[in-house]
């Protein structure tokens, strides 16, 4: 298979499949796929003054698994295999490139739900 058999194949996947695929990458090669932390102090505070796009991530579903699925497929629109499966595939992004007043009033929903949730 070529490289770009392989990109086309990617490229036809959903966000799920792609979750799946990452961890499968992840096990198998014993890799992170977490972006790398910037250490200068200054140049992040100015970043974060700046940043008006944020994403939400589902960090962990919490003792109400069921609750969080239901805010997870209201919030979404998936079914209800597909919320399940990024319920259980926390830590997960739920929404991205989203204002600060949306993501925050997401997280509260979530939360709310018993979920624990990280705006970035």
């Amino acid at each position: 298979m070529s490289k770009e058999q392989i990109i086309e194949a990617i490229k036809g996947m959903n966000v799920l499949e792609l979750n799946e695929l990452v961890k499968a990458i992840e096990e198998e090669f014993g890799v992170t796929a977490a972006a790398p932390v910037a250490m200068v102090g200054g140049a992040v505070a100015e970043a974060a003054e700046e940043q008006s796009e944020f994403d939400v991530i589902l960090t962990n579903a919490g003792a109400s698994k069921i609750n969080v699925i239901k805010v997870v497929r209201e919030l979404t629109g998936l079914g209800l295999k597909e919320a399940k499966a990024v319920v259980d595939g926390a830590p997960a992004p739920l929404k991205e490139k989203i204002g600060k007043e949306e993501a925050e009033a997401i997280k509260a929903k979530l939360e709310e739900a018993g979920a624990v949730v990280d705006i970035k």
